[in-house]
């Protein structure tokens, strides 16, 4: 059975959108304030944030005031994907969604938690 990637609208405090790949049993994720990039060549900074459990992938709802990340959550994509390389700073992989499809990669920044986001092809 192929791994879960997800990308959930999120109208929080400010709004972004949170990219999460199914990874060692949890939604390793990743908070991204621009939109997803659909096209090759574009690149997104991609904060990464706590792991969420692997049921949260069909979250959409309200988050209410008070309680961490408070606001509105949308699935904007959801679908499969193919792990074509991992290490501890670079993450390549082909997405099968609605919306996303093709390869991307994540870049790690050195010592910090702030990634790039970028399609390939």
């Amino acid at each position: 059975m192929s791994p879960i990637f997800v990308v959930q609208e999120h109208w929080a405090t400010h709004h972004h959108y949170d990219f999460r790949l199914e990874m060692d049993s949890v939604l390793k994720s990743w908070a991204i304030p621009k939109d997803i990039p659909l096209e090759r060549g574009i690149k997104r900074l991609a904060i990464n944030v706590e792991d969420h459990a692997l049921e949260y992938a069909d979250f959409e709802g309200e988050i209410p005031p008070g309680e961490y990340g408070a606001g509105k959550v949308l699935i904007w994509d959801k679908g499969t994907y193919e792990l074509i390389e991992r290490s501890e700073n670079k993450i390549k992989f082909k997405l099968y969604g609605t919306k996303l499809k093709g390869t991307y990669q994540l870049i790690k920044f050195k010592g910090t938690n702030q990634w790039l986001l970028m399609r390939l092809e």
